[in-house]
């Protein structure tokens, strides 16, 4: 799928000249700001929530989680230097510690860290979605989707753990009024 991904990178970028002179505006500006300090953070928290589990599939995910997030920031901070965007303050990796040592008032379960990366892993979507809409230059168009393309592949794989273990919150089925009983 990256591969997609880049030769579509490369099509957009061969039509666009320089219209990537232009400064950001400010809600370009903006995005990025809200980006970084919510990919920042949750790879904090998910660091956490490495030291809090034993589970091996859980803790693989996160740390795949981990390393996206390290990479987005990575590339935003980058690029948010470039354009002279002042970076928000952000929380410093956690050390590695024994999940077996967190004791079990503060020790969140397996479908707590589950639900809450994905509902952080969501809000990225949405996070990227808005600023790719918002975007007025290509190349930071090409780089919301980037991440969004990352976050999507993240998330239906996570999903597919969660679902397998039971962690997935799933609402009620809807049922029309007027459905008959074969119908539903």
């Amino acid at each position: 799928m990256p591969d997609i991904l880049q030769a579509l990178k490369n099509v957009v970028q061969s039509f666009v000249k320089d219209e990537n002179k232009t400064p950001l505006h400010i809600g370009e500006a903006m995005g990025c700001w809200i980006f970084l300090a919510l990919v920042g953070e949750t790879q904090v928290q998910t660091e956490a929530g490495i030291n809090s589990t034993t589970d091996p599939e859980l803790r693989k995910a996160l740390q795949e989680a981990v390393n996206l997030f390290k990479s987005e920031k990575e590339r935003i901070s980058a690029f948010m230097r470039s354009e002279g965007i002042p970076l928000p303050p952000l929380s410093e990796s956690k050390p590695i510690s024994d999940p077996n040592s967190v004791p079990l008032g503060i020790k969140l379960t397996d479908n707590e860290l589950a639900n809450s990366l994905k509902k952080k892993i969501s809000m990225a979507i949405t996070s990227c979605s808005e600023t790719a809409s918002r975007s007025l230059r290509s190349d930071v168009s090409l780089m919301w989707a980037e991440f969004l393309q990352e976050h999507i592949t993240f998330l239906i794989t996570f999903k597919s753990l969660m679902r397998k273990r039971g962690w997935l919150k799933v609402p009620p089925p809807y049922h029309p009024t007027g459905l008959t009983q074969a119908e539903k």
